[in-house]
């Protein structure tokens, strides 16, 4: 060989091994960093807190989700007040040092944040990136123009919900959401630009359309190769393809491709099957970015003449109104916790959400998609007139400069989710009565449908006695129409406008079977969502009752302290089910069909007193101890033809419980402990019982996990529930014991509580007392693999304990 020659393979070798390392290096930099550990956070406000050259060794040290209002003290001063919940509020701040690699100088990086409430100012080395006021949307900041390559850089983030009141509901205070380092390559795609849809989906083939853009953020003009590989549930390629595009220097280009799928798995509520799209961007043979987004394939239509339609198969809304708090975690949005609602929300009978008033976490979506169960995302609870008195400062401060943005950050990083079936623009407007409203929402419809045209825009109205026939050009600006307790004027809006939509946006838990009724009967109808599907915090008293020593009132009317959140849930904060939630499953679902429970008697001095949004406090208890005697009354909620009910195996009576009786009977008798049973029977024959045993003196408690194995990533959760049991291990469901907690191994105990929303004892601590015989306390795991030991003890109760392994 020439010394030309070897020279020549030399450097041939050399620019391939150069260009194997350049390959390698831009595929092995991680384009996705979890943020959410090793955070510092002080209360109050601070005097340079952004600066790089404060100390913050003595701030406290924390992972992320963080809600400080959860871990303060419910006080009647506090001015988050009735609305709020009564907890504080205030101003924090969070910091975190971290190495930026010498590798990352040629790439882009950003900072991602799901959520912070509110007013969320961020620094980076010093350095105001701007403000985000509202606390319920995502937002990111480009951080590559700022960072220290090769050495220590420093994020700080003020959080400021001081300006009171703001929320109608609990908001929660601070980074209560995920937060992520995002690094790519000056050529890279953005999750929010990728748009999947399946505009053609039988069970025979499906055309899956994805839509996305590609950023070149270089000088330069490139050839870029782009590859999407789909993937169904079983993590199995189903379909490929690969297109090649031309890059403009600085320039963003709209990519999109359709792709056939034979016999695919449809997403629907009873088979939520999923599939992942993984798209590529290669550019000389190096992959400069990957994202893979998971999706659903299916269609939903909607019409007057044949109501909602997925998969071409009529679909009854069975839903539930939620607010975004996690009960006893606060607003905290831990992975698990979200999950866990949409869980709770599933084993209720629900197939259906609706996220009020707010867009929810992403983790709450993507456990809808996994588990199945349809959302309607929401936007904002007003526009420019604020909810006064309740919410004086809230979204109409911001709703000018942000509309756009905020409606941007929802539509743009939901509308991957096969879950999500309507976008909702808002909720109970204040001027809806004057035509600047139907202006504003024609701009707000507008820009929705200018970034999803797959999904009907809808809002919740309501007149609350200002009339309704006045909101029919409203009304036209939506494809459907949300009746905020106003479903009693659907027929006769029907007649007057054929083609509107209707659906039940809010309606009282009393008013089940009405509106179950109302539905079946009207194809034009949709469904209904009742207020609420859960309790949640704030809204204080909203669905209470009232002994006759309570001063009775309405949330919105008065001050409902020691209230401090709704007790209107068909499911409580600890996740017991409530009876209006087995009646309600009952009338919607084919899995249940009897359940008994006792409405509780009035007391000797007076009438219980029920709110508006309550029922009557009915409990699964055949145990009344000071009744002997006395008349008490069962319901049986039933879809046999009859129930026999038995008392200590004596037949007590048989009532019908069909249709014609509204599923329910009430049978009226005097009160004898032992036990009680209900049986349905159908034809005669008895086919299925359930049965309620009285208790004896407390003697035990009783843990139960709800996942026993959980992941040592310091963000796992185990629900504990605590009941306080006789001898033989029935609930006794006059026990209020005090109770404390202790733990051992790789756990930490982050939250404690009951279901009474008038007990104002801190959600954060190692006791709390128990109400109707249950309490609950939540488990997080640490970052090391091990045993977890939960002990629980109470004076005169045995002790218990739990193990739990997390690995």
């Amino acid at each position: 060989m020439t010394t030309k020659r070897i020279l020549f393979a030399g450097i041939i070798m050399m620019l391939s091994i150069g260009f194997i390392s350049c390959k390698q290096q831009a595929q092995s930099i991680k384009r996705k960093h979890f943020f959410s550990n090793d955070w510092k956070f002080q209360l109050g406000s601070i005097d340079d807190a952004q600066s790089v050259d404060m100390d913050h060794s003595n701030w406290r040290a924390l992972d992320l989700p963080h809600d400080w209002s959860i871990e303060g003290q419910i006080d009647q001063s506090n001015p988050t007040s009735n609305d709020g919940g009564y907890f504080p509020a205030g101003i924090g701040w969070y910091r975190k040092a971290f190495d930026v690699p010498s590798e990352w100088k040629d790439m882009k990086t950003a900072i991602y944040f799901e959520g912070v409430y509110m007013n969320a100012e961020v620094f980076i080395n010093g350095k105001s990136l701007g403000v985000h006021p509202y606390g319920y949307t995502s937002f990111k900041h480009d951080l590559t123009p700022f960072l220290q390559f090769g050495k220590e850089n420093l994020i700080a983030v003020k959080v400021d919900n001081s300006i009171q009141k703001n929320c109608r509901w609990y908001s929660g205070s601070g980074i209560y959401r995920h937060v992520w380092l995002q690094v790519t390559d000056p050529v890279h795609l953005d999750s929010w630009d990728i748009a999947i849809t399946s505009p053609v989906a039988t069970e025979e083939q499906a055309l899956v359309n994805i839509k996305s853009k590609i950023h070149n953020e270089t000088k330069l003009k490139k050839k870029a190769l782009i590859k999407i590989s789909i993937k169904d549930k079983s993590n199995q390629v189903v379909t490929s393809t690969k297109k090649n595009i031309q890059l403009l220097p600085d320039a963003v280009v709209d990519f999109e491709q359709e792709i056939n799928i034979e016999h695919p798995l449809l997403w629907s509520p009873d088979v939520p099957d999923l599939y992942t799209a993984d798209i590529s961007v290669e550019s000389e043979g190096i992959v400069l970015d990957q994202l893979s987004e998971t999706f659903g394939i299916r269609t939903i239509s909607f019409s007057a003449e044949k109501g909602f339609l997925l998969n071409g198969k009529p679909t009854i809304l069975n839903g539930g109104c939620v607010h975004h708090d996690n009960g006893c975690l606060g607003a905290a949005a831990y992975d698990r916790a979200e999950e866990k609602k949409v869980e709770l929300l599933k084993e209720a009978g629900f197939n259906a959400v609706r996220t009020s008033h707010n867009p929810p976490s992403e983790a709450f979506l993507s456990a809808c998609d996994k588990l199945g169960l349809l959302v309607i995302d929401e936007v904002f609870d007003g526009w420019r007139t604020a909810k006064a008195p309740q919410a004086p400062m809230d979204y109409s401060l911001h709703f000018d400069k942000w509309w756009k943005k905020d409606i941007e950050a929802m539509v743009l990083r939901d509308r991957n989710h096969p879950s999500i079936i309507m976008w909702s623009i808002g909720n109970e407007i204040i001027e809806r009565k004057s035509p600047e409203a139907v202006e504003t929402a024609r701009m707000l419809a507008t820009h929705v449908r200018k970034i999803d045209q797959t999904r009907p825009v809808t809002s919740a109205m309501t007149s609350w006695g200002e009339g309704w026939k006045i909101f029919d050009p409203l009304m036209a600006e939506h494809d459907v129409c949300g009746y905020n307790y106003m479903l009693h004027m659907a027929k006769s809006d029907h007649q007057r406008v054929p083609s509107r939509v209707i659906f039940s946006t809010e309606s009282y838990p009393r008013d089940a079977f009405y509106y179950y009724n109302l539905i079946n009967n009207n194809s034009f109808i949709l469904g209904d969502f009742v207020w609420t599907a859960m309790d949640y915090l704030g809204e204080s008293g909203i669905g209470g009752y009232y002994y006759p020593d309570e001063h009775a009132d309405e949330h919105y009317r008065s001050d409902r302290y020691p209230w401090h959140g709704a007790y209107c849930g068909d499911i409580d904060i600890t996740g017991w089910r409530k009876p209006i939630s087995h009646y309600r499953s009952m009338l919607y679902n084919d899995n249940e069909k009897l359940y008994m429970a006792i409405k509780e008697p009035n007391p000797e001095n007076g009438k219980i007193k029920v709110t508006a949004w309550g029922i009557w406090p009915t409990w699964e208890s055949w145990t009344w101890p000071g009744m002997e005697g006395k008349e008490i009354q069962v319901e049986v909620y039933s879809k046999y033809e009859s129930v026999n009910l038995y008392l200590n195996n004596k037949l007590i009576q048989n009532l019908p419980t069909s249709k014609e009786q509204e599923f329910k009977a009430v049978f009226t008798l005097p009160y004898s402990p032992g036990e009680l049973k209900a049986v349905g029977v159908n034809d005669g024959k008895e086919v299925e019982s359930t049965v309620l045993k009285t208790a004896k003196k407390a003697s035990q408690m009783k843990l139960t996990a709800d996942r026993e194995v959980l992941h040592a990533n310091g963000q796992d959760l185990s629900f504990v529930t605590i009941e306080i049991c006789d001898e033989d291990g029935n609930l006794v469901p006059y026990a209020e014991n005090e109770l404390s907690f202790s733990i051992e191994g790789e756990g930490e105990i982050i939250a404690v509580a009951n279901a009474n929303m008038k007990d104002t004892d801190p959600y954060v601590g190692h006791t709390r007392k128990a109400w109707k015989g249950r309490a609950m306390v939540v488990v997080k795991t640490k970052h090391k693999s091990g045993a977890i030991n939960l002990t629980a003890n109470s004076t005169g109760l045995l002790k218990s304990e739990l193990n739990l392994q997390s690995q």
